[in-house]
């Protein structure tokens, strides 16, 4: 039976470990956390493992998580004290941990193995109400610093291979994120910012979107949506492992924290 190829995606995560909060915290996330729920269904198959990149996790080079059993990494501060607790039991996927390190490396890209690392809440959340199960393995990408956007295209070029073996290759960050620009003052940049993401995407050719995305910073808005990218650049390694790949906007919504605009995209042959 021929493996299906997967499609790619990009996800805004939200804000901190809300799945386990209550109250206005925890709303504000009501229709990200249904289309989180809904995109096993898009995937359309059940993934042989997850490789994610999160935002939370950057190196001198890109790292690859190797530990067979990964630890929780609760990286974040203030909140309460259950969400410390949280515990997300996926094993890891060092075998597969190894050939993504092998990809990278015969693409010409500097890449080594972390055996220690665990999952930053960028990875545990989603994850958490994607497949709450926790059954699948998964195994994260860091970004590279410096945050260059062709090094990140390049990277997810050298993973797409992995699409056809069953690899759900998901890029979780956030569309826009300005921690000091939240609730009506974000309705205009956030908008600004989302409407050329979307026009980006999903309405040009995949070879002027590349060009696009390198040159993030010319987009209206874009360091007010991005005040530093590390939030953006997962979604440079996703279509880069999406080639030629359609693109489709699967969840928005322009009430986020009161007025935001946020998106998530998937890239699929057929759109």
């Amino acid at each position: 039976m021929t493996t299906p190829t997967l499609p790619t995606f990009y996800i805004s995560h939200g804000g901190g470990p809300w799945p386990w909060m209550k109250g206005p915290r925890y709303d504000a996330h009501r229709k990200l956390e249904a289309a989180l729920q809904q995109l096993p269904q898009l995937v359309g198959a059940t993934p042989k493992a997850v490789l994610m990149i999160s935002a939370h996790w950057e190196e001198a080079d890109f790292t690859v998580m190797s530990n067979p059993s990964p630890p929780m990494v609760y990286d974040y501060s203030g909140f309460p004290e259950n969400t410390y607790q949280i515990r997300y039991a996926a094993p890891g996927a060092p075998k597969l941990a190894e050939q993504v390190h092998g990809l990278l490396q015969s693409a010409g890209i500097a890449a080594r193995l972390d055996p220690a690392r665990g999952f930053d809440h960028g990875a545990f959340v989603p994850m958490a109400v994607m497949y709450p199960d926790a059954g699948m393995p998964v195994m994260q990408l860091s970004l590279k610093r410096g945050l260059d956007p062709q090094d990140h295209l390049a990277a997810g070029r050298a993973l797409a291979s992995l699409r056809n073996e069953g690899v759900l290759v998901i890029g979780s960050g956030s569309s826009y994120h300005n921690l000091r620009m939240l609730g009506p003052e974000s309705k205009e940049p956030s908008a600004a910012f989302d409407n050329w993401l979307q026009r980006t995407l999903a309405g040009t050719h995949f070879e002027e979107r590349n060009l696009a995305l390198a040159s993030w910073e010319a987009a209206p808005s874009a360091r007010i949506a991005h005040p530093r990218e590390e939030h953006l650049l997962p979604l440079m390694v996703v279509v880069g492992a999406a080639e030629r790949d359609v693109a489709t906007r699967f969840y928005h919504e322009n009430t986020f924290f009161g007025s935001g605009s946020v998106s998530s995209f998937m890239f699929s042959k057929s759109g």
